[in-house]
């Protein structure tokens, strides 16, 4: 069974987020979306809210081989600890790669078993990012075509000014 996991913030998830769900879900027996802390960047939802997010939005979705967890520490021990086989990443534009294979490298490093398969995102989100929502949605714009309808309500909420 080949084990892949999909690390990220989700501050909060994205339509952008989903569709890469919805791809490496079929590419794999089981996916993981593992919710991680970013200590560079100040969080607008818990870790707990971000998972209870995804959750529902996997629920919602019905991915059936998709499974939601939470880690703080660094990915490659939770990696090794689920005995994962893949590292998940999406890439929107030219600008994310160097950072992520940069992660890519010295995940490799670190567990020589760890790879990690990059999925570029729909031409439709190559722009979109949970720091573009949060923004647009602190000062009142329509974040409607960028985040699931059934949370929407949820992420307006906490955000807006």
């Amino acid at each position: 069974m080949k084990l892949a996991i999909y690390p990220g913030s989700f501050d909060p998830v994205t339509n952008g987020h989903i569709e890469i769900i919805s791809r490496a879900s079929k590419l794999f027996d089981k996916l993981i979306v593992l919710v991680s802390v970013n200590m560079f960047k100040p969080a607008s939802f818990t870790i707990e809210e971000r998972k209870e997010l995804l959750e529902e939005t996997v629920a919602h979705e019905g991915f059936t081989n998709v499974e939601v967890d939470s880690f703080d520490g660094l990915l490659i021990d939770y990696f090794n600890r689920r005995k994962a086989d893949v590292i998940v990443r999406g890439l929107r534009a030219i600008t994310d790669f160097e950072y992520e294979f940069q992660m890519a490298q010295t995940n490799r490093r670190l567990c020589y078993k760890a790879e990690t398969i990059f999925l570029a995102s729909k031409t439709e989100y190559t722009y979109l990012s949970s720091s573009m929502v949060k923004q647009i949605a602190t000062f009142g714009g329509d974040i409607s075509d960028f985040v699931p309808e059934y949370i929407l309500d949820r992420i307006v909420k906490r955000l807006k000014k």
